[in-house]
């Protein structure tokens, strides 16, 4: 029962998430994407700088612990020969007291010089570290610097697929039918084309017809009475047309056989 009530869950799940990205937003997705890179972008570099600075403060404790061991170093050295002298002048209760000075900063000096050492192993891993934060900072900043510039690309091509869309469904629309009273394009076209076919077909059978030559003759008898009437008014007018050109005298031709020649 426990098994299937944990199916049933992981489906609904999948399910809802899957619902859920289908009526997202990608533009608003894009953006909490950016977002998010962002995010880690600035928590890693608060790591990185948290790592540089126990690289500083290594660096500062070494540094400290080697003024420290000079220091001791040279005050051991110096009762080593304070205690050389008393020997020399026979002072044996001075010799007592630097000797037993000149032991205690031996014994500091010893420890620490094992506190440089590991001082010295915890900056250099330190150090290491502290590249290697610097190295990922970089790294991410440049994957990110190309998440932004792939944002922008994508935000275009998300516009580009919007239009593309709506282009899509206008034309779509042309040729579906849209509504039960809302013929299509394409049924408006065919009527309109028809009706013109049809317009055509009786245009030319009425240029065919007999009625329509007879109608011709009966036109140009009329043109041919209206000439004649105009040439009687420019004769009582004395408006004579030019005198058309003599025609050209025919080419000579040779005489044939059987005919007479010119003289």
């Amino acid at each position: 029962m426990f098994r299937a009530l944990t199916r049933f869950w992981k489906y609904l799940g999948a399910k809802l998430n899957s619902s859920f990205n289908e009526r997202a937003d990608p533009k608003i997705q894009l953006e909490q994407a950016i977002i998010e890179a962002q995010d880690q972008h600035r928590r890693l570099k608060e790591q990185a700088a948290n790592v540089i600075a126990n690289r500083n403060k290594n660096q500062m404790d070494l540094d400290r612990k080697l003024e420290e061991l000079e220091k001791v170093n040279a005050n051991a050295r110096q009762a080593v020969l304070m205690a050389d002298e008393a020997t020399k002048s026979g002072d044996t209760a001075k010799v007592g007291e630097y000797t037993s000075a000149a032991e205690s900063f031996a014994n500091r000096l010893i420890a620490l010089e094992g506190e440089v050492e590991g001082i010295k192993a915890l900056a250099l891993q330190s150090a290491q570290a502290a590249d290697q934060a610097k190295a990922a900072v970089q790294q991410n900043a440049t994957q990110l610097q190309k998440k932004l510039a792939e944002r922008n690309r994508l935000l275009s091509q998300l516009d580009q697929a919007k239009m593309q869309e709506q282009v899509n469904k206008a034309m779509s629309s042309l040729s579906e039918t849209v509504g039960e009273t809302v013929p299509t394009f394409d049924e408006v076209r065919e009527k309109i084309e028809s009706r013109y076919a049809k317009a055509k077909g009786h245009s030319e059978l009425t240029e065919s017809s007999v009625e329509s030559r007879m109608l011709e003759v009966e036109q140009a008898a009329a043109n041919s009475e209206a000439q004649g009437r105009l040439a009687q008014i420019r004769a009582q007018l004395g408006l004579t047309p030019a005198a058309a050109p003599a025609p050209e005298a025919a080419p000579a031709t040779e005489p044939g056989p059987g005919q007479p020649g010119t003289s």
